[in-house]
This record gives C-alpha cells, sequence and structure tokens, in this order.
C-alpha cells in the first residue's frame, strides 16, 4: 500500500517512546482535538526538538513497503535534555513506552580493506581476533626474580555484578584461545578492569607484588625526539597497531605459574604475556626491534606496539608498506585494521601530529591543556608538568617558565599557590595551546633538541593518557 503523509506521520509518531511519545501527545494536543498532522510538519516538530546533539549522526524512521528514512546531523546544536536511570525506571513503571534508538557515528566509519592499494594484498596480517597461540619466537618473556624470594598470593579482589559477568566472560575466551590456562601454582594475583577508550573493559592482573622481586630487564625505550627525528623529507605515512600485541609473545615456559591469578572462578596462569607485567614495554620493544632492525630510520619507526611508516613519494610508500607487511605475515604477528591508518599525508603518532611540513601538538590534547584546571595538590602539579613536559619542545623557555611549579614539587617545599605560579600555568597552557609547527630537520646545527624530563613514561602515566 502507499503511506500518505497523514499516515506516514501516523507512523512516525507510533514508534515514539518515553519522553518522546510525551512531547508528541502534548505538541499535538496544543493542536486542538481532530488535528491532522502531515507528515512534514511532524517532520519538523520532530528535528527542532529531538535530533541528535553532536556533528554528523543518523536517526531512522521505518514505513510499511518503503525504504528507511534516515536523517544526518549536519552542525546542528541543540541543548538535550536528559533523565537519570531512576527517573526512566519510573517513568516506564508508570507505563510509560521507551524505545532504543541506534546512533551511527558516520565520520567513525572505517573503509572496506579490499580497497586499501598494497594492504588488500595481507588480508591474513588482519584477523577479527588473534588465531591462535603465538609461535616460540627468539624473544619470550622471562621473569627473572630476586635472590630468596618466595610466592606471593594474594586473595581475590571484590568485584561488581557486571565485572563478575565480564569477567567469566574473558576467561571463557581466553581458556579457549589457549592464553591461559588452569593452574595449580602458589604464586597468585588478584584480577582488576579498566576502562577503554571505547567504554569496553580490559580485564588486568594487579602484579605490583610480582614486579617488586622482578629482576628489570633495562632494554632502553626509544626517546620520541630521536624518533622524530628521523621523519624529515616524509609526506607519506601509514601507521599500524598491533592487535592484543602483549597476548602475540610467549612467557618462557619455566616462568608461567609465576604469571597464575586468582578469581571467584578459578586459579588460572597466563601462556602469553599479559598487561602489568614489569618487563612486558621493554621486551616488547625489543621483539618489534628485532623484526624491524633492517628498515629502522629508513622508513620505519617503531614505539612498543605502534609502527610508522613514512616514505617520501607514493610509490616509494607503496614499496615501504609491502615490506612491513610482509616481514609480519613472516613472524606471524597480526595488526588490528580498525586502529591502522594507510595512505595519509598527515597522521598522528604518539601524541603529536606529523606531516611533511613538520609535527606539531596533537589537537586532542591540545584540548586537554586548555581545559586544565588550576592544580590543588602535588599530584595535580606533576601531571600537568608532565603532559606540559611532553611537549616541552614547543615552548621556548619552557623550563623559566615552569620554575614556579616545579618548586613546589621539590623536597620541604610549602604548596603555596601565589600569583607567580598562577602566571607560570596560564602562560604555559597560552603557549602549548598556540604551539607552532615545527620544521623537521637533518641538519643538526642550529636545531637544539632539549632534554625531555626524566622518568617522562611515568610522568604520561601519571597524566592519564
Amino acid at each position: 500500500m502507499d503511506v500518505g503523509a497523514c499516515e506516514k506521520a501516523e507512523l512516525a509518531a507510533y514508534q515514539l517512546k518515553g519522553v518522546a511519545q510525551i512531547w508528541f501527545d502534548q505538541w499535538k494536543g496544543e493542536k486542538g482535538n481532530g488535528y491532522v498532522v502531515l507528515w512534514e510538519e511532524f517532520k519538523l516538530a520532530f528535528l527542532n526538538r529531538f535530533f541528535p546533539l553532536v556533528r554528523t549522526r543518523k536517526v531512522k524512521f521505518r514505513f510499511p513497503n518503503e525504504p528507511v528514512l534516515e536523517w544526518e546531523s549536519r552542525d546542528v546544536v541543540v541543548k538535550g535534555k536528559f533523565i537519570s536511570c531512576i527517573k526512566a525506571h519510573r517513568l516506564i513503571s508508570k507505563g510509560c513506552l521507551y524505545h532504543i534508538v541506534r546512533v551511527n557515528d558516520v565520520e567513525s566509519k572505517v573503509p572496506h580493506i579490499e580497497s586499501i592499494p598494497v594492504v588488500n594484498e595481507f588480508l591474513d596480517v588482519f584477523p577479527e581476533d588473534l588465531p591462535c597461540v603465538p609461535p616460540e619466537r627468539e624473544i619470550d618473556l622471562g621473569i627473572d626474580l630476586l635472590p630468596d624470594t618466595q610466592p606471593i598470593s594474594i586473595p581475590p579482589y571484590r568485584m561488581a555484578p557486571a565485572e563478575l559477568k565480564e569477567l567469566k566472560e574473558q576467561l571463557k575466551d581466553l581458556l579457549g584461545k589457549g592464553f591461559i590456562r588452569p593452574s595449580h601454582s602458589s604464586w597468585g594475583a588478584p584480577v582488576f578492569f579498566v576502562k577503554k577508550k571505547d567504554g569496553s573493559l580490559r580485564m588486568c592482573i594487579d602484579h605490583r607484588q610480582l614486579n617488586r622481586v622482578s629482576v628489570k630487564n633495562r632494554y632502553p625505550l626509544p626517546r620520541i625526539d630521536d624518533l622524530f627525528d628521523q621523519l624529515h623529507g616524509a609526506s607519506h605515512f601509514s601507521k599500524i597497531d598491533l592487535r592484543s600485541g602483549y597476548h602475540q609473545v610467549k612467557v618462557r615456559e619455566c616462568d608461567i605459574l609465576k604469571t597464575a591469578f586468582r578469581t571467584r572462578y578459578g586459579h588460572y596462569e597466563f601462556v602469553v604475556m599479559s598487561f602489568g607485567l614489569t618487563n612486558a614495554p621493554a621486551l616488547f620493544m625489543d621483539l618489534m626491534n628485532s623484526v624491524f632492525k633492517p628498515y629502522l630510520d629508513y622508513f620505519v619507526v617503531v614505539f612498543i606496539d605502534d609502527i610508522l611508516i613514512y616514505s617520501r613519494g607514493e610509490e616509494e610508500h607503496k614499496g615501504h608498506l609491502r615490506v612491513v607487511l610482509q616481514r609480519l605475515r613472516e613472524e606471524k604477528l597480526y595488526a588490528k585494521y580498525e586502529k591502522c591508518k594507510f595512505w595519509l599525508k598527515e597522521v598522528p603518532f604518539l601524541g603529536h601530529v606529523v606531516s611533511g611540513d613538520g609535527i606539531k601538538v596533537d589537537p586532542k590534547k591540545t584540548d586537554v591543556i586548555r581545559n586544565w584546571a588550576r592544580p590543588l595538590t602535588l599530584s595535580d602539579i606533576r601531571s600537568f608538568l608532565g603532559l606540559a613536559g611532553y611537549y616541552r619542545r614547543f615552548v621556548e623557555g619552557f623550563s623559566s617558565l615552569a620554575s614556579p611549579m616545579t618548586k613546589l614539587t621539590q623536597k620541604k617545599a610549602k604548596f603555596v599557590w601565589s600569583d607567580e605560579c598562577e602566571e607560570s600555568f596560564q602562560t604555559l597552557k597560552e603557549r602549548l595551546v598556540s604551539a607552532p609547527i615545527l620544521s623537521l630537520s637533518d641538519e643538526l646545527e642550529g636545531f637544539m633538541f632539549i632534554a625531555m624530563l626524566p622518568h617522562w613514561f611515568g610522568l604520561c602515566v601519571d597524566a592519564k593518557w
């Protein structure tokens, strides 16, 4: 049947639930009894009242025998109305209907891998999930202990019901993949969850006690400025992010028992490297340097599980990209396609944006700096200086500008936030937010790099990157 303008409005209104239904009843009531709502009128009123609040979103309505109708926002900014879960439950218990609308972020759509030149020749490098336990490699994780160390076992932490449900699912998944196995070890660490950027939960093992008695791997992580030095003249970039990189490295058989962890659902141990082990970053860096050793500083830079490929031209980039993907295939190392970026003229990398013009602060980080509240504690100051210090190359005279706040972090210094500290804080924020693009030079003369704060990696963590 054909759906007319009146019927279409009625069918659309029928699909409204909860607050939207209440709005429609009130809006139609204001028109008076017997008023016939036409489709275009309904559409205009609905868009003005309930259109998604953020840029580039879609909303759908379905009608019999007709295609799904979609609307896409275009820089529409409307103040939204939100209700709490308790109020929503109360409305539903009173008989109000509710409707779950799926909102699609159009801008985040990832192009099909088959359409990416060169990459489409290596589909096996980008699986949906890790296919199996990693093979034996020249570099596996060993956990050497300080002399006279005894096994350490800690009871499981308490968890919320939702976390327990997630724990059960993740244990099942890890067991199915062979990444963990039941354990009878005398060792045992508790488990906790951290929220990832996409809202999902990552299971982490609290290995702090094990880390305290482990012999530290002193393999050096590269300096960020040294990595960026290599990019001079490059104009084509691709970035590859490995899929669950740590799970692609095995634990030395004799050390597996030390990775044991306790949960409400049993005692298990890791066959592969897990998050939280003190030597994991250094060992993974060692592995990646070994895999890409012939190409480092020629067209590849690596930082733990992030691989940046850079080239001067398109044809050159094809060859470089093919070489890197072939090495990943040979080493049975797998990447997460959704987090990779290919054939770019500028690319975000390690908190910076790299292009043929040079490097600049990642705009996402400048937003964090711009909105940073005045420090109220010593920890707040250290966090801010940690983040600001990471970008000190963009601020001439950084040490002098930061000096009033740095003095507050010294031993026995009283925490007194003076006018001088406030001026230092605001000036640094202003300089970082308006930082220029730094040209990458291949000449050492006249191009000065200032050493970063000591223990920069720990400072990045403190800054909640």
